[in-house]
């Protein structure tokens, strides 16, 4: 089992930028994929960013590559997205995701094992 507990959301005007972290507990965490979702209020959620196990490989939607760098920590079980350039678009509840298998970052939100409990990102234009 592995909890999930992010933080780092919250109110920000367009342009600006904000660092989300996740911190895991409960099982060996450089032996998952981590990745970062978000979801607007009807409609599914959606593949922001992910990371192998050791951190030597990511992964961006096209919507957020070169606006954000997704890193880790194995040694603090963190994980962190840092988001720039934001957009009114942005406006999500952003997920912190853990899947077993330190290789393969699946965009699939149905590829991962644990979530946390997600956090409001609010951008204002």
């Amino acid at each position: 089992q592995v909890q999930l507990l992010e933080s780092g959301g919250g109110l920000v005007q367009a342009g600006g930028s904000l660092r989300l972290s996740c911190t895991a507990s409960g099982s060996t965490f450089s032996s998952h994929t981590m990745a970062w979702f978000h979801q607007i209020p009807g409609k599914e959620r959606e593949f922001v960013a992910g990371i192998s196990g050791p951190g030597t490989t990511t992964s961006y939607s096209d919507s957020m590559k070169g606006r954000a760098t997704i890193a880790r920590d194995n040694t603090k079980s963190t994980v962190t997205l840092q988001m720039n350039s934001l957009k009114p678009e942005d406006t999500a509840v952003y997920y912190c995701a853990a899947k077993t298998g330190s290789v393969f970052i699946s965009r699939a939100p149905d590829g991962y094992n644990y979530w946390g409990q997600g956090t409001q990102v609010t951008v204002s234009s």
